[in-house]
């Protein structure tokens, strides 16, 4: 039944487009031919007020030269709603043929079992970014009004808020009062350069490498400053270098992550356009270390000979190795890291939230700028939400 409301409402909207464009060139015709013939009326009355002498030889010239000049003047208008004929044809087929094309179309790519968001949904979202924007304008306010310059952890707080609203350009002005305070990190310089990376989309501009030497000169081994320096060396047209660059930090890599998969996507990225062959996440962070050693050359080479069962049989082993080796040495925190993603790997989700979990109570007492804290959250968010 909808579809049917659907054509009746599209025949009367197109009903509507094609009477609009042929009654004005009926009307506008009549009208033109009324204006040419009462200009000949006056064109004859004229004629006969010189003849009997009302009107003199230059009055006479003068109001002939007018009327022809209006007669002239109503042609070409009528001449050219004449020549538009071909642009309301035009109109008038678009009226019949573009609601059929849409119908048509529709019926071949659209989705009307597609649910949609509710409206109270986006009522509510939007309700909620009005509360966080409302909040954040306070912070704002009270940082501005601080004669101490504000907290780092207010302005990094409300760097944080812009950045989830979308606001990459506040964000970068907050982070930037930030850098300002004498506790300014490392991590707080590359939080900088990421927003001002962001805000112009994804361009590392002079202002962002500034920020990101400094991250560097506070902390060598910072993987973000690292991370976006290589970045805007390969942007700058330096590949060889952003991708050595990348590589050297994978290599003083002692065990696995989170950040490390960032870098290898990157430097494939850049080594692609130098030619060079994919690097592996496993080339730089084996499921095993330390005391029990990686699977060799040799192994490899074995698993892919096996079937299915076999190798899943292989690979299990070598995680319970890990798990074996995590019970004599529990503060492990990136072999525990190591054994959730392995665990998350063989869909063991359980075990995958308890190793996860054991690493990030290792890792509380640790600072909080760690870039470890990030990782394992957002694998116990996605570990929970089933993803």
């Amino acid at each position: 039944m909808i579809w049917i409301g659907i054509a009746a409402l599209a025949l009367i909207a197109s009903g509507f487009v094609a009477v609009s464009a042929w009654k004005p060139a009926l009307v506008q015709g009549s009208a033109e031919d009324r204006t040419l013939a009462v200009l000949k009326d006056q064109l004859s009355e004229v004629d006969r007020d010189a003849e009997r002498g009302l009107l003199s030889v230059a009055e006479a010239h003068a109001a002939r030269q007018e009327i022809k000049r209006r007669v002239l003047s109503v042609g070409r208008v009528k001449n050219t709603g004449e020549s538009n004929g071909g642009g309301r044809v035009i109109l008038m087929a678009a009226a019949v043929f573009v609601p059929l094309f849409a119908a048509g179309y529709y019926s071949f790519a659209g989705a009307p079992n597609l649910s949609s968001i509710a409206f109270e949904d986006r009522q509510a979202e939007v309700a909620q970014n009005r509360e966080i924007e409302a909040l954040a304008q306070k912070l704002l306010q009270r940082l501005q009004a601080d004669p101490e310059g504000g907290a780092l952890e207010g302005w990094m707080l409300l760097g944080q808020t812009f950045m989830k609203l979308g606001r990459a350009s506040d964000a970068a002005s907050a982070y930037e009062r930030a850098t300002q305070s004498m506790n300014a990190d490392s991590a707080v310089f590359s939080i900088y350069a990421e927003a001002l990376i962001v805000s112009e989309q994804g361009i590392v501009t002079p202002q962002a490498k500034r920020a990101i030497a400094r991250a560097l000169e506070l902390d060598p081994t910072n993987p973000a400053g690292t991370f976006y320096d290589a970045v805007g060396l390969a942007q700058a047209g330096a590949n060889e270098q952003a991708y050595n660059r990348l590589l050297t930090r994978l290599d003083e890599v002692d065990g696995f992550a989170p950040w490390m998969e960032t870098f290898v996507a990157e430097a494939n990225r850049i080594g692609a356009a130098l030619g060079r062959a994919p690097i592996s996440l496993s080339d730089y962070a084996p499921i095993m270390s330390g005391n029990s050693p990686g699977p060799t050359a040799a192994d490899v080479e074995a698993a892919s000979q096996m079937d299915d069962v076999d190798r899943d049989a292989f690979i299990r082993s070598m995680v319970e190795r890990l798990a074996t080796r995590l019970e004599s040495e529990p503060d492990d925190i990136d072999g525990w890291m190591r054994l959730g993603r392995a665990y998350r790997v063989l869909g063991e989700t359980d075990l995958a939230l308890n190793a996860y979990t054991r690493a990030k109570e290792l890792l509380a007492p640790i600072s909080s700028e760690d870039p470890r804290q990030s990782g394992i959250s957002q694998s116990l968010e996605e570990l929970k939400s089933g993803q």
